[in-house]
């Protein structure tokens, strides 16, 4: 099998890592057959698109909203080597997976509104599959609704054609998305479990995400949701475009 590529933006160690270990845990890949590459610690290397089986992309510090002028330099790189990748993605229909950062990355590149309108804290919504969703391969087995892990301060306020939405909320109506056949981005993250969320969270006080006297309730909170029917997504992912 070639393996899958899983591009990420973390720039401290700790949630860089227990973020590549979620995902390795919920796609049942081996480090071997899921490589990562940290792009807010190196560039983009020369990507070519028949070593790989598709290609992932986490969460993000990041913000599509941060005026222009305000973004660093590397937030400036990252962005413009993420859009590049994406032209030839969507053009060859290479199967792409994004959580948080990811749909944001994609939803601009295909021309959505992204705002603060439907930004989310620290929660684990009822999420419920569209028409689309429930016939879409990727989201095959999963309940509906069921519950994912959510925090954001951005996400998409109006859909572009070409977008399909295979998973709604009332808090954000655009939780999971299809472009073309093999193009996903997800708003909640599907690599995570309470356990995994509260780590995560360990490194986030003080970024704005929840104030930083709830993180101790938070963690407690996390570990008593059920969110196990959103880790499908990424198993279905990998099952469907290994090749």
């Amino acid at each position: 099998m070639r393996p899958f590529l899983l591009l990420a933006t973390r720039a401290d160690d700790g949630p860089a890592d227990a973020e590549y270990e979620s995902f390795l845990t919920c796609t049942g890949l081996a480090e071997r057959e899921l490589v990562r590459h940290r792009l807010e610690a190196e560039p983009l290397p020369e990507i070519r698109l028949e070593d790989w089986s598709g290609i992932m992309v986490g969460g993000s510090p990041f913000n599509m909203i941060t005026p222009e002028h305000a973004k660093s330099a590397v937030q400036h790189r990252v962005e413009a080597e993420v859009r590049a990748l994406l032209d030839r993605l969507v053009e060859a229909d290479f199967p792409f997976m994004g959580a948080c950062y990811g749909v944001g990355a994609l939803g601009r590149h295909q021309g959505a509104v992204i705002d603060a309108r439907y930004a989310e804290p620290v929660s684990a919504p009822e999420i419920t599959l569209t028409d689309a969703g429930r016939s879409d391969p990727v989201c095959a087995g999963m309940a509906n609704p069921f519950r994912a892990f959510v925090a954001h301060k951005e996400a998409m306020s109006v859909v572009p054609d070409g977008v399909v939405v295979l998973a709604t909320s009332s808090s954000c109506p655009v939780q999971m998305l299809r472009v073309r056949t093999n193009l996903y981005a997800t708003q909640f993250h599907p690599e995570l479990d309470g356990a995994s969320l509260g780590h995560r969270l360990s490194f986030y006080t003080g970024h704005g995400y929840f104030a930083d006297d709830e993180l101790a309730r938070l963690q407690a909170w996390a570990l008593t949701q059920d969110v196990s029917s959103s880790w499908a997504v990424l198993r279905n992912f990998v099952a469907v475009h290994a090749r």
